[in-house]
Parts: structure tokens; C-alpha cells; sequence
């Protein structure tokens, strides 16, 4: 569960299963907002979502998030291609973790890797 300062984001399910997403409103202190409806756009249309409702976005489908709002996202039903226009932000001072979570995870040395970066091949 996180959320942005100041960068707004478009998360678009661009294929596979479902993408599934937590959404809450940020409380007065910035904290997560668990206890009040929440509403955002879903492809331009107003989605008021009650607390422990989740939006379910199938491929092709949109959701924005302003700066403040809370979210958390998985995939269902298959994996999925997902997709995020936004606006320009510094992830170091712009993003808010519910719980400290670290940037990158550890890196085991001496064992090969799992996944091949661009630079790896």
C-alpha cells in the first residue's frame, strides 16, 4: 500500500487476467483512510468505492489515481501487462510506503541471477 505526493497516475490493464486494486483516501494525518468511501475515475467515469471494495479493471480498462490516494494492486485470473502514464516524480521523495518496505531487494552474491537486466545481455 502506497501513495504519491504530488505525481497523479493512470494504471491501465493493458492485457491477461484482472488487475485487482485497494484504493483508500488519505486521512487528515496522511495516513490510510480505511473507515470512508473513496471515489476516483475509472475510463473518465466517477467509481465511489465503500470501505473493503476493490476496483477489478479487466484489459483495456483505466484507473487514475490524484496525488493522496492510497493503493495496493494484483493481478487475477492470469497474469497481467500493466501499464501507468503519470506525471513527472522523484520516487525518493515522492512516494509513501503504509509499511517500510526497502528499494530494492537484497542481492545474493555468487548465484546466478533469476532475471536478466536490459544492460545483463
Amino acid at each position: 500500500m502506497h501513495r504519491h505526493i504530488i505525481k497523479a497516475e493512470d494504471i491501465i490493464n493493458r492485457g491477461g487476467g484482472d488487475l485487482v486494486l485497494e484504493i483508500h483516501a488519505s486521512d487528515p494525518n496522511g495516513g490510510v483512510d480505511r473507515d470512508n468511501p473513496v471515489t476516483v475515475p475509472s475510463d473518465a467515469c466517477p467509481v465511489t468505492l465503500q470501505p473493503q471494495e476493490y476496483v477489478r479493471l479487466k484489459p483495456r480498462q483505466s484507473v487514475t489515481l490524484m496525488p493522496g490516494i492510497w493503493h495496493a494492486f494484483w493481478a487475477e485470473r492470469g497474469d497481467c501487462l500493466i501499464g501507468e502514464v503519470s506525471t513527472v516524480n522523484n520516487d525518493r521523495t515522492d512516494i509513501g510506503f503504509e509499511k517500510p518496505i526497502p528499494r530494492f531487494s537484497k542481492v545474493e552474491k555468487d548465484s546466478e541471477p533469476d532475471f536478466l537486466l536490459v544492460s545483463d545481455y
